[in-house]
């Protein structure tokens, strides 16, 4: 069965995004070792699922990333448009994007349903109402907490909907260069 992963920046004190949406926070000057730590992540997943709002910008970006062979970050931009996307919306009627499909199901169903197929693991990406939902519903299996060395004292959180309490269990707290701390934690058994 596969496992489904969370990746996602956060503050110090849990928030995804400042209370406007503000993502200058993050720290970007990643060092080498996080970007070999998100490259090692990134080659475990097979499929990659996301909320409508994070995917109207997601995807348009690495599209054009994976588009400039001169770009940086080219070989990741292949990669997120190369793999297979399943798009979570209750608005949008079809997919303009490549390797992107709808899901039409509800989302447990649906991600249960990608968790039973073979192949590599599945991540999602922010969207902090869609990743909400999946921590509220308990379907992540693994999270990889990017904590950025910020305290914003209010945003938008993505643990507040959660209806009671989830056992995890700490797999690695991983301190790098640049500031982040990457902890990663499995659900408890």
């Amino acid at each position: 069965m596969r496992k489904l992963k969370l990746q996602v920046q956060m503050s110090v004190d849990g928030f995804i995004a400042g209370p406007k949406g503000e993502m200058d926070w993050m720290a970007r000057a990643w060092d080498d070792a996080l970007v070999q730590y998100v490259t090692g992540l990134t080659e475990s997943i097979g499929q990659i699922v996301l909320g409508k709002n994070l995917a109207t910008g997601f995807i348009p970006h690495w599209a054009g990333v994976a588009a400039d062979e001169s770009h940086p970050e080219h070989a990741a931009g292949k990669i997120f448009t190369d793999t297979p996307k399943l798009v979570f919306s209750k608005t949008l009627e079809a997919s303009s994007w490549d390797n992107t499909t709808l899901a039409k199901a509800d989302l447990v169903t649906e991600i249960n349903q990608l968790k039973a197929q073979e192949g590599k693991d599945i991540i999602a990406y922010g969207g902090g109402q869609f990743v909400s939902s999946l921590i509220k519903q308990g379907l992540i299996d693994e999270y990889h907490l990017f904590v950025n060395p910020v305290i914003l004292g209010n945003g938008m959180p993505i643990f507040k909907e959660l209806g009671e309490k989830q056992t995890l269990v700490l797999e690695a707290a991983l301190p790098f260069s640049c500031g982040i701390t990457v902890l990663k934690y499995k659900k408890a058994d």
